[in-house]
């Protein structure tokens, strides 16, 4: 019919989303489920850059954070949300902390009906009461705080503070202020002004519930000419005399390490080990990970004659990974045993309900071939396209007939990057040869931090054939080792 409404199936739908107050740990399901999901994502200063590698790969990520040195009006943010709905179906706006909590999210959901554009709201852990938390602060306690009062701690056109200051120094309970510290004075002198107690416990907390959180504890009297920075919650009542401090300072804590990985894949074991320790991650894609150069004809020719195999050999993840997704059915594999080195390509070929028979006792691959039986017989050997000849020319020494098959290749990454990011870190850390060489070819030697760390000593004599200094290598050749490796060098450097 003419008058018939349009269907609104393949309408577009903006979901106001909180991201937390900053530890991705803290992001709820639903959110999780939304980012990964979204067609584009605008998103705020303050998100964490982990949360964001959440992403799909193709998704539109626009930042319209506001920083000092890139004001953005509401009025823009709001429009450009909006263009963003006009061209995907699916549409998160990423805010820190809740939406409706200084979020500006009923502005901007007043926008969207206006405009006839579907939204929906998903909480978020707000700020104003985990980062307390995570400063061992509970926000009310009995006999001291039976509430709290949560308050913007800036005004528009930065003017004065607009607030009932003698109201606020006889509420009671514990005073929360966000995005405060510019009027951090004014909020001193017009609490004091008022009659609150000058020596009334304060804690102001930047970057809170980040490996990098700084907990400043102060009196009301100080607080004005105390040394806080943005961002940063400004708590004031005498719930700061309690000390139920829980989160405790990780082992690398300040640390900004740059981790290296191939583009545009997941969330590698190495970043979240990282950051599980308490660093900063920087991600510098410096390789591809390529399908092979014949598109695996190689590979599925050798899998229609596996049966004339006594052993196929993996030394890494993505061999692994790319040869057993395309065997039709693992019942080819029985009756022939597996070798892999190291602990990840190990984890690769189990998650596929395979076992492994032979794990050297060293994640290299001179250690595979000295602990690797006597031939003859028949050995598979999946692999890189460019890769060391160690397993090779090992095996056939031992009298084993070896049949090396492309199984993907490395390439240099393309994407975007940020340089001095990268070149300001305090480390870098280097897993593979090629790797290093994917490095130096894509950000250029005067990109690399001061130190370097490596996986090993094959990593390490690849990074020193291009005439990088390693700063220390791990004892363990994996990345537990890796790890261990650089707390130990952190703590030297913070002695």
């Amino acid at each position: 019919m003419e008058n018939e409404r349009p269907s609104t199936e393949k309408r577009a739908t903006v979901f106001l989303v909180g991201a937390g107050p900053g530890d991705p740990d803290l992001l709820t399901l639903r959110a999780a489920e939304l980012i990964r999901s979204a067609d584009a994502v605008v998103y705020d200063y303050l998100v964490e850059e982990s949360i964001l590698r959440m992403c799909r790969g193709d998704a539109e990520l626009i930042d319209v954070g506001k920083r000092p040195s890139r004001p953005m009006s509401q009025e823009k943010v709001t429009e450009v949300l909006i263009s963003a709905a006009k061209r995907h179906q699916k549409v998160v706006r990423l805010k820190g902390g809740d939406p409706f909590v200084f979020g500006r999210g009923g502005e901007e959901a007043l926008a969207l009906i206006a405009e006839g554009i579907r939204f929906e709201v998903v909480p978020g852990v707000t700020s104003a009461v985990a980062v307390p938390t995570y400063g061992g602060i509970p926000v009310t306690h009995r006999g001291i705080a039976s509430s709290f009062t949560v308050l913007a701690g800036h005004s528009k056109d930065a003017g004065p503070l607009a607030f009932d200051w003698q109201s606020l120094a006889n509420l009671g309970g514990t005073l929360i202020f966000l995005m405060g510290v510019a009027h951090r004075k004014e909020i001193s002198s017009g609490l004091i002004e008022a009659g609150m107690d000058p020596k009334t416990p304060v804690s102001a907390i930047t970057w809170g519930t980040r490996s990098d959180q700084v907990k400043v504890s102060v009196t009301l009297d100080e607080l004005g000419e105390a040394k806080v920075v943005s961002p940063a919650v400004i708590i004031i009542g005498w719930v700061n005399t309690l000390d139920l401090s829980w989160f405790e300072p990780r082992p690398l804590a300040g640390l900004r390490v740059v981790v290296t990985r191939a583009e545009g894949s997941s969330q590698s074991e190495a970043e979240r080990r990282f950051s599980q320790l308490g660093a900063s991650v920087i991600l510098a894609a410096s390789i591809e990970i390529a399908p092979p150069s014949d598109d695996g004809l190689a590979m599925d020719d050798a899998i229609r004659s596996l049966s004339k195999y006594d052993w196929v050999v993996f030394t890494s993840q993505n061999a692994a990974a790319r040869f057993l997704q395309r065997i039709p059915d693992l019942r080819k594999l029985a009756g022939i045993k597996i070798a892999t080195v190291g602990p990840a390509t190990e984890s690769e070929v189990r998650s596929h309900a395979i076992g492994v028979d032979l794990i050297p006792s060293r994640s290299v691959g001179e250690a595979l071939v000295g602990e690797f039986p006597l031939g003859p017989g028949r050995v598979l050997f999946p692999r890189a396209k460019v890769a060391r000849e160690v397993v090779t020319a090992g095996l056939s020494e031992k009298g084993w007939q070896v049949d090396v098959v492309e199984a993907y290749q490395t390439v240099s990454a393309a994407g975007e990057f940020d340089l001095e990011q990268i070149s300001t870190a305090h480390l870098v850390t280097f897993t593979s040869g090629s790797s290093v060489k994917g490095f130096i070819d894509r950000f250029g030697r005067d990109a690399l931090p001061k130190a370097v760390g490596s996986i090993g000593p094959i990593t390490s004599d690849a990074a020193r054939s291009l005439g990088i200094d390693v700063t220390f290598e791990a004892l363990r050749f994996d990345l537990t080792g890796l790890c261990d490796a650089t707390i130990e060098w952190w703590k030297s450097i913070q002695k």
